[in-house]
């Protein structure tokens, strides 16, 4: 860092900016409409342009795909949709080259029903395998218990040749790993050592909550052990190395945070936590009606996580990713203010203490899409256009859902140039291109000097440039008003202020003009006229040195 502040206490990854690849939709290199590691390969100089330090890819290794590559069937290969082992090492070494560590996404709560262990698992009850899994006696039709799994059905599979039931939570196709026995965890710790050795900078963590479940006490996330088990997970594996270690807990409240990334590197560097993202959902009687936001919640949330983490934890932040919708349609404005929106969304998040993760095409300010039904590819949504049209939906309802929430607005391929399928392929893309790449594409952005991509580069840098990015304290500003999003962080050195008008009306500012002494870091409006107002979505950034009050 320019200021020089980083120390053991602040490790490489929390100054770093993540970016998510889901690699279906990033890149085609062998032009048969899927993306692949080469096509990553082939965006290594616009990644490191952009300023970013890790790349997170979203499961690349082998798979049947009955779940987006969460259903793995060897966790020691690649998926061939992808490419090849030798793909993935090639990767790693030319992204180092780049100054980029490459994050990659294990699961680790269950496997395929493809993988190598549960084909002998199902053998025999006393194949050695066999307690790699989670089972259980039973007769067909009356299963151990009426727990369900997460994509409808019963959580149980009856197995006649063994009769008895396996556990998931998950698909059918995915049973789930019985951690209880340590034969399973040690042959985890081993695959996890062998990447490693590879060289990954480090690992997003699948559903990391829920590996110590309880089935016969309903237990499925945070069960009693669940910590023990990460202890001896990070011991064996991530504290060899200097990696970068995230786990996705839906369950996570401050306190359990404290514990995961808890600064003694006991267990992970992070989670991702949900609250702050799902808050709509909240609001709305089932996850797919639509609410509107409930801005004051917001603030509170995200107020308590940056507080009670601080110096007890460390936070991820992030708006977008491969399963929720594009940020700047859903909370921003994708229409006349859609430049300025998608720039104050990401001053806002990125002035924050934490690790920031950018989504693919976040950076551009990539929309949601609005297909015909048919066009869908999730299997969510399409299980959700058939239930409610038998439960009386209407259909342009339905469709409204659809277009709020798929988790497809975020897997459209992404957006190069204006060339036909965006410059993502040559071929037919697995999923349709959204046609406003025509305006909204990287070839433009890179040439503009006020663009989204420019405003994420530049806070990108500023992040790397000063120590109260990563140390500063937060303090909430403006906490009653409905419409003003504002903070500020301090350290010893400075006090970054931040303030934010997160809609499209023209507002007064709430705040007394800066110090003369304070620089303008960033805005998202040319000029400023005046500081009694705050137009649409206007957004700024400013620094305080204390260093030159002292000096002066």
């Amino acid at each position: 860092m320019t200021d020089n502040k980083i120390s053991k206490s602040n490790p490489w990854w929390k100054s770093a900016v993540i970016y998510q690849i889901y690699p279906r939709s990033f890149a085609d290199s062998n032009q048969d409409g899927i993306g692949d590691l080469q096509g990553i390969i082939s965006k290594l100089d616009y990644l490191e342009h952009l300023g970013i330090d890790a790349i997170w890819l979203s499961p690349v290794c082998k798979s049947p795909q009955d779940d987006n590559g969460y259903d793995i069937s060897d966790y020691q290969d690649i998926d061939p949709i992808f490419g090849t082992l030798q793909d993935m090492e090639a990767l790693i070494a030319k992204a180092k080259e780049h100054h980029i560590r490459i994050i990659l996404d294990l699961v680790l709560n269950h496997s395929s029903d493809e993988h190598i262990w549960f084909q002998e698992a199902k053998k025999s009850r006393e194949n050695p395998y066999h307690d790699y899994y989670v089972w259980r006696d039973g007769t067909k039709g009356t299963p151990p218990n009426d727990m369900r799994a997460a994509f409808g059905g019963s959580a149980w599979e009856w197995v006649p040749e063994l009769q008895q039931y396996y556990f998931h939570q998950f698909s059918v196709k995915q049973p789930d790993l019985n951690w209880e026995n340590p034969k399973l965890r040690q042959e985890i710790y081993n695959m996890i050592n062998w990447w490693i050795k590879k060289g990954i900078g480090g690992f997003r963590l699948d559903v990391i909550d829920q590996i110590a479940k309880e089935p016969d006490k309903r237990i499925t996330n945070n069960g009693p052990r669940l910590h023990e088990f990460i202890r001896e997970l990070s011991r064996e594996t991530f504290q060899k190395a200097d990696l970068v270690t995230v786990g996705e807990a839906w369950g996570a409240t401050t306190e359990l945070a404290k514990l995961y990334s808890n600064p003694d590197n006991s267990e992970l560097s992070m989670v991702f936590q949900f609250e702050h993202i799902c808050l709509d959902q909240m609001a709305g009687k089932e996850k797919w009606d639509l609410a509107p936001l409930p801005f004051l919640k917001l603030k509170e949330v995200f107020e308590r996580w940056q507080t009670e983490l601080y110096e007890k934890g460390w936070n991820s932040l992030f708006w977008n990713n491969h399963d929720l919708p594009r940020i700047v349609s859903r909370w921003g404005n994708d229409g006349k203010y859609r430049v300025e929106s998608a720039k104050m969304l990401a001053i806002l998040l990125h002035g924050m203490q934490g690790t920031p993760y950018i989504y693919q095409g976040e950076e551009l300010g990539m929309t949601n899409i609005q297909y015909e039904i048919k066009e869908y590819r999730d299997i969510e949504s399409l299980n959700l256009y058939q239930e409610r049209l038998q439960k009386g939906y209407q259909k342009e309802e339905i469709m409204r859902s659809l277009y709020a929430k798929s988790r497809d607005n975020a897997r459209t391929p992404m957006q190069w140039n204006d060339k036909e399928n965006a410059g993502f392929t040559e071929g037919k893309p697995w999923i349709k291109v959204n046609p406003n790449y025509k305006e909204i594409h990287a070839k433009r952005q890179l040439t503009e000097e006020n663009s989204i991509f420019k405003c994420y580069q530049k806070l990108i840098r500023l992040r790397k440039e000063y120590s109260v990015f990563v140390d500063g304290k937060f303090r909430m500003l403006c906490k009653e008003d409905a419409s003003v999003f504002a903070y500020t962080r301090e350290n010893e050195d400075f006090q970054l202020l931040v303030i934010c008008n997160f809609y499209d009306k023209t507002i007064r500012n709430p705040l007394e003009e800066p110090e003369p002494s304070a620089k303008l870091l960033i805005s998202n409006y040319l000029k400023i006229d005046t500081n009694t107002v705050l137009r649409p979505y206007e957004a700024r950034m400013y620094l305080k040195d204390f260093r030159k009050s002292l000096n002066s």
